[in-house]
């Protein structure tokens, strides 16, 4: 990267101190006009290294710590960060080397450190891309890594980081026909019948973007709608819908179906993928709480939650959270399943979905619930969906989705899935 990329570098490294020393989610930064004064090229340059750095945040500091009597200030760290990453990935050092001594020198703060900068990276610069593949795979922050062990093991939480590390390619769910958008994109149908690409660049630009022929959808992600199996002619209610994949999935399934989320502007993406992809849904801004209409065959709540089994495509969010509100959404959780199953018909069937790798958002919310209501059941996946998830049924009866299943092709987010039926 040129002398010319310094923009992309400052926002990149603006985009790391809000993360981390802020707690602001990326996307929450982006969609707050982060990159809203760059370039195009610029604004997928910063986006980009951000997301690498922070994927790698643990190896960099690995190789730096060598070099570094103490922790430098963040503003100085993230700048040495940065430079790790585009030195270990083949950027040419005397550019990036300047780049982040530049940026350390700006911050009257920290301009003392331009040295140790400038000397730091040489230091990593002769190490190169050697040094980087000799460092371990980065570990996930301690306040996560302690539970996910306790929960999964550290052999299973050791592969999952390996794949939060690689990254995800880009799934696809078809809106009628898998080969087909497979054989249009390039890519391979998964055994679940989601369409992934290993290299997509830019999505807009694929074949049957346009004509709405698929959507961007996580094949974890993809999974809950097919264990409903058919529901055509069915009422089903998205209680949680944005941003809309699995709304669209009940759509495409010939559902009579209501979307209800509490946000109009996330509402209003679901509105425009159901235009593009030619689909038709009712759309209901409301909290989930205050609606109060009943009688559907299915409700698919996909709750609000710690979002863990999402880091392999949003690395920020281990280093912008804590923790430290996750009891509060697990409150929450319980509360709409039971407000779920009021808006059901009687012997109707509730599918709850967490996108969550702890335990406690996933397996105990359904075991706590089916305490709660005496009669409630636990129905399994139909055939022959039911063949090829069955290793990933837990005693209660739901399914555990674990980055680390089907990574060789690429893994999958961590999801918890369970479909239950009400007495009839």
């Amino acid at each position: 990267m040129p002398q010319t990329g310094l923009p992309a570098r400052r926002t990149a490294h603006h985009l790391l101190m809000q993360i981390t020393g802020e707690g602001r989610l990326m996307s929450e930064l982006i969609g707050a006009g982060a990159l809203a004064s760059l370039a195009p090229e610029d604004r997928a340059r910063a986006q980009r290294l951000a997301t690498a750095t922070l994927r790698g945040l643990d190896r960099a500091d690995r190789m730096l710590k060598p070099y570094l009597k103490k922790t430098p200030p963040d503003h100085v760290m993230h700048a040495l960060r940065l430079g790790v990453i585009e030195l270990c990935s083949g950027e040419a050092p005397h550019g990036v080397v300047n780049a982040y001594v530049e940026i350390v020198a700006r911050n009257k703060r920290t301009q003392a450190m331009k040295g140790l900068t400038n000397a730091v990276l040489r230091k990593i610069a002769a190490e190169g891309q050697a040094g980087w593949d000799s460092r371990p795979v980065p570990l996930t922050p301690g306040w996560l890594r302690q539970p996910l062990v306790a929960a999964w093991g550290r052999e299973a939480v050791t592969a999952i980081e390996a794949v939060h590390f690689a990254g995800a390619p880009l799934d696809l769910t078809a809106k009628t026909d898998p080969a087909a958008v497979a054989t249009a994109t390039g890519g391979i149908v998964l055994p679940t019948g989601t369409v992934r690409l290993a290299e997509a660049g830019q999505v807009t630009t694929l074949p049957g973007y346009t004509s709405g022929d698929w959507w961007v959808q996580d094949a974890a992600a993809a999974l809950p709608v097919r264990l409903l199996g058919d529901v055509a002619g069915q009422r089903v209610l998205d209680l949680c819908a944005a941003p809309g994949g699995k709304t669209m999935q009940l759509a495409a399934a010939g559902a009579a179906t209501t979307a209800v989320d509490i946000s109009d502007t996330r509402m209003q993406r679901v509105r425009d993928n159901l235009a593009r992809t030619g689909l038709s849904a009712e759309t209901v801004v409301s909290d989930a709480f205050a609606f109060d209409q009943g009688g559907f065959d299915a409700v698919l709540l996909d709750a609000p939650c710690s979002a863990t089994g999402t880091i392999r495509r949003h690395p920020d969010l281990p280093y912008a959270k804590d923790g430290a509100e996750f009891g509060a959404l697990m409150d929450q959780q319980s509360a709409l399943i039971d407000h779920a199953l009021r808006l059901l018909k009687p012997g109707g069937r509730l599918l709850f979905c967490t996108c969550s790798l702890l335990p406690d958002e996933g397996e105990v919310q359904v075991e706590e619930a089916l305490d709660r209501h005496p009669g409630l059941q636990i129905t399994p996946p139909p055939q022959p969906l039911s063949d090829i998830v069955q290793d990933w049924a837990t005693p209660e009866g739901g399914l555990r989705l674990r980055p680390d299943y089907w990574a060789d092709q690429g893994g999958m987010d961590g999801f918890y899935i369970a479909l239950l039926t009400k007495p009839a």
